[in-house]
């Protein structure tokens, strides 16, 4: 305590460092707020939509096989961290991608995520990326889409806007 008796007194101020080159700070154009340049942003990097399950397996060690041909036209890396949101039963989980047969069309969910979704599910798989805020200002995703086979229809590089 500073000060005498029951006062409190704050303590001295303390001259207020410089933040390192890496980080200066602007005021950001919308916010007003105080922003960091080296502020990494975790943006949609792919996804698949609307895939269906073809295979629920409570007892393999984990992850889910995504058909290879899927991964490759999406650029989702083997091992790659994945977010699943199952479009029947509203569940979200992460787990990591595995590499299917090239052209089966499977999509199996694995471990306990088998718990979160059954064959016929349908499933948008994302994978995401960190990037600077120039990095994202010219970023697409890619998205893939396909049938209820999992053969590929179309792919894009924007999303349709939502109507109100």
């Amino acid at each position: 305590m500073h000060g005498q008796g029951n006062t409190l007194l704050p303590p001295p101020l303390l001259q207020r460092a410089k933040p390192p080159p890496r980080l200066r700070t602007f005021t950001g154009p919308h916010t007003g707020l105080l922003r960091s340049r080296s502020m990494q942003l975790n943006l949609l990097k792919a996804k698949i939509h609307r895939a269906t399950v073809t295979h629920a397996e409570l007892h393999y060690e984990g992850s889910c096989a995504i058909d290879g041909r899927l991964l490759d036209i999406a650029g989702i890396r083997e091992y790659e961290q994945i977010h699943i949101y199952n479009v029947n039963n509203g569940a979200r989980f992460v787990t990591y991608a595995i590499r299917g047969e090239d052209g089966s069309g499977v999509i199996s969910v694995n471990g306990a995520a088998a718990h979160c979704a059954s064959p016929g599910d349908l499933v948008i798989i994302c994978a995401y990326a960190a990037m600077d805020e120039a990095e994202a200002a010219k970023y697409k995703p890619t998205c893939v889409y396909v049938d209820r086979t999992n053969a590929l229809t179309h792919t894009n590089h924007s999303m349709p806007k939502q109507a109100a």
